[in-house]
């Protein structure tokens, strides 16, 4: 099959398990009363969905795979090339699986690495876009050990496109604000049933439940964490629990150096950046006409609420 016929393929499947996973929020919530327009939701598109991984594509694929393409092209050993596409997506897929479990475990017990994926747990209102929360070098890391693979080995050019989807599914589908209960099936397969409880701000959830795809790995290395209900439903039950930064860009500056956003206010430059988004917002509002005027929403730079971890409970956050 043509690459173009199987980008268009995959573009299709993706954009119909869009508008599924968003019906099902709506229909079977996880957390009841989330809006679809939740705090941060513009953040997560833009930057972070569209613009962040268009440019980092761009890097990935031209700038760091293909110099190693040239140099390690390991293509002409047929080591994978002859096999069935479906048993090199099925290698690709486990393998690289079980690569980011490692690595997702690894950086929740280092400093210097929790600090490029603090951003991915900052969200209070987790949904299927929460899942696109994450930091530049964090992406980089793992996107390029996740398709360098498949192109040093020769893998069929269909992979890419077809792994990249399965990701994207299954990003947008343990982060999705659904109820479901697999049953049985959790134990290999893993769902917003152990996945949410993740992204709760709960000590029993920092080291535990770090599977994406298979959740057998926090079965078999002994890191699941299944109470058998949700978490609570307060913002405090959720994300971090230190202040963190809302900007897309205070969000990677954060990781480098510890600061207080409210306290740069007194800068006359940084609070007309910092309101700049809130005052466009509330502007875009009074030119569209609204109907019932009691449902009017004046947008402000969010109150960090505070959180269930104490700051001695967990140093490793806050460092």
């Amino acid at each position: 099959m043509p690459q173009q016929h199987v980008l268009t393929i995959t573009s299709i499947i993706l954009a119909c398990w869009v508008v599924f996973i968003i019906a099902w929020e709506r229909i079977s919530p996880y957390r009841k009363g989330l809006a679809f327009f939740r705090e941060g939701f513009w953040i997560d598109l833009v930057w972070y969905t569209l613009i962040q991984s268009f440019f980092l594509k761009i890097l990935i694929f031209d700038y760091i795979i293909a110099p190693l393409q040239a140099r390690f092209d390991l293509s002409h050993f047929h080591l994978i090339s002859n096999w069935p596409v479906a048993l090199q997506v099925v290698l690709f897929f486990v393998t690289h699986d079980l690569y980011i479990y490692l690595f997702h475990r690894f950086q929740h017990s280092n400093k210097v690495f929790w600090r490029i994926h603090e951003a991915h747990h900052s969200g209070k209102e987790v949904d299927f876009l929460a899942g696109s929360r994450s930091h530049i070098v964090e992406i980089i890391i793992n996107q390029t050990i996740e398709f360098a693979p498949i192109i040093l080995l020769g893998a069929n050019p269909m992979v890419i496109p077809i792994k990249a989807l399965l990701d994207a599914m299954f990003g947008m589908f343990i982060h999705a604000n659904v109820k479901v209960n697999l049953g049985k099936f959790k134990y290999f397969i893993n769902s917003p049933q152990l996945h949410l409880w993740h992204h709760a701000n709960y000590q029993e959830v920092f080291h535990a439940n770090f599977a994406t795809k298979l959740s057998v790995w926090d079965y078999l290395f002994g890191t699941v964490y299944d109470p058998g209900h949700a978490p609570g439903d307060k913002p405090e039950n959720w994300g971090l629990y230190y202040d963190y930064p809302k900007d897309y860009f205070l969000q990677h500056a954060f990781s480098v150096k510890r600061f207080d956003e409210k306290a740069l206010l007194k800068y006359p430059w940084f609070k007309w950046y910092y309101t700049l988004r809130s005052r466009i917002m509330n502007r875009i509002q009074e030119l569209v006409p609204i109907n019932n005027p009691e449902r009017e929403i004046h947008f402000e730079p969010p109150v960090i609420e505070p959180a269930v971890i104490k700051q001695e409970d967990n140093v490793l956050q806050q460092n």
